[in-house]
């Protein structure tokens, strides 16, 4: 049976399914205006154990999944919904052992999920001009100890990137269109691009230029997610859902066939009309 051990990062839900993030450590304490529970008491024990605080307040110890730590993520800007980064991460073939790109680091939501699974072998490399997003980004992922799987990079991207050949790129930028021959040039061949974008227009901008700089295979969506009360007597939608939050652009980057050259002495030449 899987137990719990010093310096895990836990989650205590409690039975009104409000969440609380904390790294055991021996000696602390967690406290809440509903009690106080020991960190002593918490270390040890197996994970999916019910507890009482000093009050009596009950609270699940439980591992938190992915996409908790995505949802209580501490943010200054707009995230990356966890419905999005889910397709994101499969569409972009995100594993072990890859290297991937973003521009955009923002409050490090997307960030997180893709050092999440590209783990060890791999490395996530995060473009921003703002400096205090990215040191926000630091201490999300130093709070949840994948911290080591990101490089920083503070840096316009219209300069270029530093890298070459990677396996994916995302961009999360208003205007992603004027960034394409950087992305084409970082990109190995075959290499997966995505983004996102809040509106059509900024779709139609993106699409209009995508195969004008070597891309192909352009694919456009956006996912809808509902949930239902799970109270078996009365199944039914919840009363609100998180409906549109951005459509998916995604491309691959390829070699496109080499066009026939002209003969540079009838470039200019034009056919005189028969006579009548």
């Amino acid at each position: 049976m899987r137990s719990t051990h010093a310096d895990d990062l836990a989650m205590l839900v409690a039975h009104d399914q409000k969440r609380f993030f904390l790294r055991l450590e021996p000696g602390k304490d967690f406290q809440t205006h509903h009690g106080i529970l020991q960190h002593d008491d918490l270390i040890g024990i197996p994970w999916g154990s019910e507890i009482r605080n000093h009050l009596g307040k009950c609270y699940y110890l439980l591992e938190p999944t992915l996409r908790d730590l995505l949802l209580n993520i501490k943010r200054r800007s707009q995230i990356i919904f966890p419905k999005d980064i889910g397709y994101i991460l499969l569409r972009l073939s995100i594993g072990p052992g890859k290297t991937v790109v973003e521009a955009g680091t923002g409050s490090g939501a997307l960030t997180t999920a893709l050092a999440w699974m590209v783990g060890q072998p791999g490395k996530v490399i995060s473009y921003d001009r703002r400096e205090d997003m990215q040191a926000l980004a630091y201490r999300n992922l130093k709070r949840v100890g994948l911290e080591d799987q990101v490089e920083f990079r503070l840096h316009d991207i219209a300069e270029g990137f530093d890298e070459t050949d990677i396996d994916a790129l995302f961009l999360d930028l208003p205007s992603p269109q004027i960034y394409l021959p950087q992305a084409r040039a970082v990109l190995g061949n075959g290499g997966m691009f995505g983004s996102i974008l809040p509106t059509a227009n900024q779709v139609s901008a993106l699409l209009h230029d995508l195969q004008r700089n070597d891309f192909a295979l352009m694919e456009v969506c956006e996912i809808f997610l509902r949930f239902y009360k799970p109270v078996p007597e009365r199944l039914r939608p919840t009363d609100r859902m998180v409906a549109h939050t951005g459509y998916l652009v995604f491309a691959r980057a390829i070699i496109p066939e080499p066009q026939p050259e002209t003969d540079a002495s009838n470039a200019d030449f034009t056919p005189a009309k028969p006579k009548r």
